[in-house]
């Protein structure tokens, strides 16, 4: 079983950076794949992110490429989103995710964590 917990939301001006993590608890969260989500109200909830089992593919949604970056410290059970030159429209829940690699990318995934607000805005 894995508990996923992220961390590092808030209120950011327009350009700024927030790092956002996703600690594991319970299984090791080396075992499977991960990624972001993230919801704005009256949306579908949207993947933004996903690495794969061995660190060796990562995914970007097409409006954060060359933006943000996933990564993976495996001694730290933990996942990471860094996000820079953030934009109004990034502002939402983000949420963590664990799973199968196909099961994240059909927004399906076996673990969810609880979600942490990103407000952009001047």
């Amino acid at each position: 079983q894995v508990q996923l917990a992220e961390s590092g939301g808030g209120l950011v001006q327009p350009g700024n950076s927030l790092r956002l993590s996703c600690a594991s608890s319970g299984s090791t969260l080396d075992r499977y794949s991960a990624g972001w989500f993230r919801q704005v109200p009256g949306k579908e909830r949207e993947g933004v992110s996903y690495i794969s089992i061995a660190d060796d593919y990562t995914h970007y949604v097409d409006s954060v490429k060359g933006r943000f970056t996933i990564s993976r410290d495996t001694a730290k059970n933990t996942v990471y989103l860094q996000m820079n030159n953030l934009k109004p429209e990034d502002t939402g829940v983000y949420f963590c995710a664990a799973g199968t690699w196909l099961r994240l990318r059909i927004g399906a995934p076996e673990y969810w964590g609880q979600g942490t607000q990103v407000t952009v805005s001047s």
